[in-house]
């Protein structure tokens, strides 16, 4: 499933493709993958201009004047491939819908707009899901209120990670970090490389932590995501970007999946443990248990 950063990217290209065209037609294929009324269709998606494309955690949207969003949920296999006479553009899971002559097989619904340039959902395992959603509703659905701060919004800060971190005093800081109510986005890779970046050993819990360390831990998951969506995304092999290239960030991790190897601060080789269900990379020199006081 991507992360964050997986789907700002895609966000990012796609902002860069479709802002301005109006949607002319929807082929569904598959009536699970797209949950909409036909009224709902006619009424507010047809013949409606794209304004925007926004994000909420690993939701993205597509917005349109009609004051309805398209709501896309890409699961583990979906993708979006935008089509013209020019270009071609794909964002997903990197199999030979991509490239190949669409639609194929795996294809659920297809967008035509009006300057006969197509966007196909595809989904392999049909997972995926398209909603449409009244925009000024979508923070009052549940999915919205479930999930904790953005981590790159501008009113998140240390004061509300040391805050929001405090209301679970025994937890590992490595769940609670993954912990979607606490901070939304984050995954086992930028959870990993951000504690690495702090120093901290994913074993600590909440309560050991000083406000510095959190202020450090601050600035490493800015750090981290920032690099991340510039690199253009991190899964080398579940996503690409909206130009078809896969993200790179994982060529310049530092201890994602890097066990075995020279901690790239101190030289210590890298390990592998499973801490509360997942796979984590640390330095066991640079990220002692023993957090400073």
């Amino acid at each position: 499933m991507p992360e964050l950063p997986e789907v700002e990217t895609i966000k990012l290209g796609l902002n860069e493709l479709i802002i301005g065209l109006s949607i002319q037609d929807i082929i569904i294929k598959n009536h699970k993958s797209f949950l909409i009324d036909e009224n709902i269709k006619e009424l507010f998606l047809i013949n409606h201009k794209i304004l925007n494309i926004s994000r909420r955690a690993k939701l993205l949207m597509i917005n349109l004047d009609s004051d309805y969003s398209l709501v896309f949920h890409l699961k583990m296999t979906g993708q979006l491939v935008y089509v013209d006479h020019h270009h071609r553009f794909g964002a997903g899971h990197p199999n030979n819908s991509l490239i190949n002559k669409l639609p194929d097989k795996s294809t659920r619904v297809v967008f035509i707009f009006n300057n006969n340039a197509q966007l196909f959902f595809n989904d392999q395992r049909k997972f995926g899901w398209i909603k449409a959603i009244p925009t000024s509703l979508l923070t009052d659905r549940d999915f919205f209120k479930y999930h904790g701060p953005e981590p790159l919004d501008s009113m998140f800060s240390s004061e509300v990670l040391y805050k929001r971190l405090l209301s679970h005093p025994k937890t590992k800081i490595k769940a609670a970090l993954l912990n979607q109510q606490i901070l939304s986005g984050l995954g086992n890779i930028y959870v990993d490389e951000s504690l690495w970046m702090s120093k901290i050993n994913p074993l600590t819990t909440v309560n050991q932590l000083t406000k510095k360390n959190i202020i450090t831990l601050y600035k490493s998951i800015q750090n981290i995501l920032n690099k991340s969506i510039y690199l253009g995304g991190s899964t080398d092999r579940n996503y690409v970007d909206a130009q078809g290239n896969k993200g790179n960030y994982l060529k310049f991790a530092n201890v994602f999946r890097k066990e075995n190897q020279p901690c790239p601060r101190c030289s210590t080789l890298i390990v592998k443990q499973k801490i509360v269900g997942r796979g984590t990379h640390f330095c066991p020199n640079c990220q002692k248990i023993k957090v400073e006081k």
